[in-house]
């Protein structure tokens, strides 16, 4: 998983768990933590610490068009994806949402325009193309 992959992941969870009454202190409080480590990592010096993270995503935008495609670019731009500290702080929020249960279960999977196609487990699926 790329630094970027890891954030990603990282923030797509916090922001699901944020809106979960059974995600628990800890796992809003690593989300608050790799929050405030990017806000750092992206203000320039001096500026406030709302410079530049105007993309992440609140708990009630965890739908990974509203707002990846930015963060990708974002993260690289900022050196974010190689900053040890926001790192540590993703995989902190990734082992605690882990601990509390509320982590996303598998990858996120963009199947807009797919055909055929199931996701999730025990699903029972007939096609009939033409």
């Amino acid at each position: 998983m790329t630094g970027v992959e890891l954030i990603l992941a990282a923030l797509a969870t916090g922001a699901a768990a944020g809106v979960s009454e059974s995600a628990g202190t800890a796992v809003r409080d690593a989300y608050a933590g790799l929050r405030d480590a990017l806000r750092r990592r992206a203000a320039p010096e001096g500026a406030g610490d709302d410079t530049g993270t105007r993309e992440l995503p609140a708990a009630e935008e965890t739908e990974p068009g509203l707002w990846e495609a930015r963060m990708r670019g974002r993260l690289a731009e900022t050196g974010a994806d190689r900053d040890e500290r926001v790192l540590a702080a993703a995989r902190l929020l990734l082992e605690r949402a882990e601990a509390a249960g509320a982590r996303r279960a598998g990858p996120v999977v963009n199947a807009e325009q797919a055909k055929g196609v199931q996701i999730g487990d025990h699903n029972t699926q007939t096609n009939h193309f033409s």
